[in-house]
């Protein structure tokens, strides 16, 4: 390899670092062009909920509302969750049940156990199982990015998260209504 075919190949790779750079660099932004990121790949729609931040306080969403206490993320929806106070004491299949008649029904639940991981008992396990849907615990900050992943990708994913500091319906804040 001569000394000119040397030069030529590292101004070349050089050149093509920098064409890359260009392209992925936050400032070369156009005043005139959205800013909002998109799934090129998805051909529709963002998902209708994504969640930004996992806090003691809650599940922060992308729109900026904070769910207090224990939530399910199912087909773009969110619902409040009423579970028993200590994790596994007092738990049934019952509290799964909405799983049960939703159609179609999520290939994967990933279930938000807290700051901890903890394996729920066996009936739930089984429960689920016996309904056709493959459960995945973890603790609640990872659960919520799992979810976000898998949801942007277009699976059918639900997410039944727990808060990080557990929290009773009693001392969730209480919207008043708008008159």
């Amino acid at each position: 390899m001569t000394m000119f075919s040397r030069t030529l190949t590292g101004s070349l790779l050089r050149q093509t670092f920098r064409t890359q750079r260009r392209y992925i660099h936050p400032t070369h932004i156009r005043r005139n062009v959205p800013t909002s990121l998109n799934n090129i790949l998805a051909g529709g729609e963002a998902p209708a909920v994504l969640i930004r931040t996992v806090t003691p306080e809650g599940v922060e969403l992308a729109d900026g509302l904070v769910i207090p206490s224990a939530c399910i993320f199912l087909e773009g929806q969110t619902f409040l969750w009423d579970v028993p106070e200590k994790l596994w004491d007092k738990w049934t299949p019952e509290h799964f049940e909405i799983f049960d008649v939703v159609v179609p029904k999520p290939e994967l639940l990933l279930f938000g156990t807290g700051q901890r991981v903890y394996l729920p008992p066996s009936p739930i396990r089984q429960y689920l199982s016996k309904i056709g849907i493959q459960i995945d615990v973890m603790d609640t900050r990872n659960a919520c990015s799992t979810y976000n992943l898998l949801t942007e990708e277009g699976r059918r994913v639900a997410a039944a998260l727990l808060p990080i500091t557990p929290q009773s319906w009693g001392r969730s804040p209480v919207v008043p209504d708008p008159e």
